[in-house]
Formats: structure tokens, sequence, C-alpha cells
């Protein structure tokens, strides 16, 4: 089994639609600082299909104008190995993009780009394309004292800010069962903590960070339409030191 049962109706292409979807979000200019390209991956370790989409996200992950973000999904955890990271806030998370883009369901693996664009995460070529074509226009957005800051603007719709933190390492993850068992599979960028700080109204505004609840991860922060939409701005807090773990 190679993909979750339900498929999509449909792969968003082109840098055209990318440019449509970001003129309809906002409508400022971009900040001068640019954003990173978010890529996320919705993924499982029980997906025979998800390594090489895994490995196409830890051989992007360290670009510092990308943000990688491997979201480990649920609905494989009954299907011979329950995974590691898995999250019902991750699962629907990938279902409020479904939603939004008016897709017949999820699968796996799936990559996002910037909110916008859903293709195959096997796919390195047409991930890279996506990934060269893709725009943003939000808010800047800054870190201080513990504090996110985001910038005055103009939405068009409303827009949730979203405080993401994942392990910047490489982590080796055994598979003992399922479609993966016997092997194992390295993860980077893997997300711990999806946490809604609250809403952006077009006023500067000011975010406290709440306490991590694991030690040693990557802070960073989204700016995005309501319910899946587009990524309006993204930012990096830091990086935490990378290193090589085994679990």
């Amino acid at each position: 089994m190679n993909t979750f049962i339900r498929l999509p109706a449909k792969v968003l292409l082109g840098a055209l639609a990318l440019m449509s979807f970001s003129e309809i979000s906002y409508g400022q200019e971009p900040p001068a600082i640019a954003s990173p390209v978010v890529v996320e991956l919705f993924q499982s370790q029980g997906c025979s299909s998800c390594p090489p989409a895994e490995a196409n996200l830890n051989a992007i992950a360290g670009q510092p104008n990308i943000l990688a973000l491997s979201f480990a999904v649920t609905y494989w955890d009954n299907l011979g190995w329950k995974d590691t990271f898995a999250s019902e806030a991750f699962t629907n998370r990938q279902y409020d993009y479904s939603h939004y883009q008016k897709q017949d369901g999820v699968y796996t693996p799936q990559v996002i780009v910037n909110g916008q664009t859903a293709i195959v995460g096997s796919d390195r070529a047409q991930l890279d394309q996506v990934i060269a074509h893709a725009h943003t226009q939000g808010p800047s957005l800054s870190w201080a004292n513990g504090q996110l800051q985001v910038g005055a603007g103009k939405p068009a719709a409303p827009t949730d800010v979203w405080l993401v933190r994942y392990d910047p390492r490489t982590i080796d993850v055994a598979i003992r069962a399922g479609e993966n068992g016997g092997r194992t599979l390295p993860h980077r960028n893997v997300v711990r903590e999806l946490v809604n700080l609250g809403t952006w109204d077009g006023h500067a505004k000011t975010f406290a960070m709440p306490a991590p609840t694991i030690s040693g991860l990557s802070t960073a922060a989204l700016v995005q339409i309501k319910h899946g939409g587009d990524i309006l701005s993204a930012s990096k807090a830091s990086d935490a030191a990378r290193d090589t773990a085994s679990r």
C-alpha cells in the first residue's frame, strides 16, 4: 500500500497560480526581509512511499531561505506501526488544507508549499520547481525579548498566527513493524509543537511566546489565512545546534 486510500482531486501547479493566490490574500508590498519558503511535508513512518519524500525534505532542511517542516499524521497508526511523532493536531492541519483547496481527501506523502500549492512529496523535480516560483506578501515578523512582533498590513481575510517548534537534528528511528518494518528512517525538522497564538487583523501586534514543552527545539512563526489558507509571512526565530540523535 503506497498511499492513503483517499487521494486529492488534483495537484495545484504553476507560478501564476502561486502569485494570484498571494495577490488575493494580501494587499501590501512584501516586507524588506523576505520570508522563507514554507515547505510542509505530511507523512507517516508507516507509509512505504514516504521515505523518499522525507529524504527530499531532509535535503533542503538546512537552506536559510526555506522553512522545511515534517508533520507526522495519525491515520496510518492503526495499519501496523504507530508513528512516534504523530499528532492529531498535524492530521487536522492537513485536513484544513484539503478542505480549503477543495480536495477529495488527504494522502501521504503530501507537500504543501506556502499554504498554496499541493504536490506529491516524493517528486523532487516538481518540489524544486514549486519552491523556485513560491511567492508571499505579508507583514514583517521580528523577534525580541521572548516575543513575536507582527507588523502592520492589510489582510484580505482573517488570519491566524502560528508558533511552530521543530527538532532540527537528524533523528534516526528504527521501524519495527508495518510497511517500513526493519528499516531505520532519518527524520529532520520534525514538528513537535504547533500553537495558535491568536489572530492578526492588520494592526501591528506583539505575541508572547509560551514556554516550550521540549528542550532543544527551533522556533518559527507563520501568519496564515484561517482554516488552511495561504501563508502570508514566515520567520525563523533561531536555529538550534544541529547534531545527530537516535531513537
